[in-house]
């Protein structure tokens, strides 16, 4: 079962700094944890991450869900400059209520100079039907209140101008 959850909004800042502050910026500034999601602390074997076919390690603090550690990894499935990014987080470390992986897409479009639609989209692959209510809540209620947290996270950094650590 795939769950999909949507969030929109618009920022004020340039379009390229829209679209490439979520992924090539600093991830522990975006995904700062809440509930049961962990805050990412750090990551590694990220060499070539931002381009197609790249991943890299994530790491997240202990949490009440998590020990702690490498916990995932994240991959670039498609980037289309300006425009979309597609990622896959997959290889989950420890048990994650049933779902075996996430899609995550970022798709940008100019509405005028610095005013940019964001749609921010996750799906949420599960494969355990006993567990497809709890996974249909948990998507539908704390997964869209983080997702609506670290649009907040990428509006505060693309408006601070945030140096890109990748490509």
């Amino acid at each position: 079962m795939v769950y999909k959850i949507t969030v929109s909004t618009i920022y004020e800042s340039s379009l390229d700094r829209v679209f490439k502050t979520p992924m090539l910026c600093d991830i522990t500034k975006v995904h700062t944890g809440f509930g049961l999601m962990p805050k990412i602390i750090s990551v590694s074997d990220d060499e070539n991450w931002g381009l197609p076919g790249s991943a890299k390690k994530v790491y997240a603090a202990k949490s009440i869900s998590q020990k702690g550690g490498f916990i995932s990894m994240d991959k670039v499935i498609e980037r289309r400059e300006n425009e979309y990014w597609k990622i896959e987080v997959y290889d989950f470390q420890s048990w994650m209520m049933g779902f075996y992986k996430f899609t995550g897409e970022w798709e940008t479009k100019e509405l005028e100079p610095n005013k940019i639609l964001v749609n921010y989209t996750y799906s949420l692959h599960s494969s355990t039907p006993l567990l497809y209510p709890f996974n249909w809540l948990f998507a539908k209620t704390l997964w869209k209140i983080y997702m609506k947290k670290v649009l907040e996270n990428i509006r505060k950094m693309a408006s601070n101008n945030e140096p890109y650590q990748y490509i």
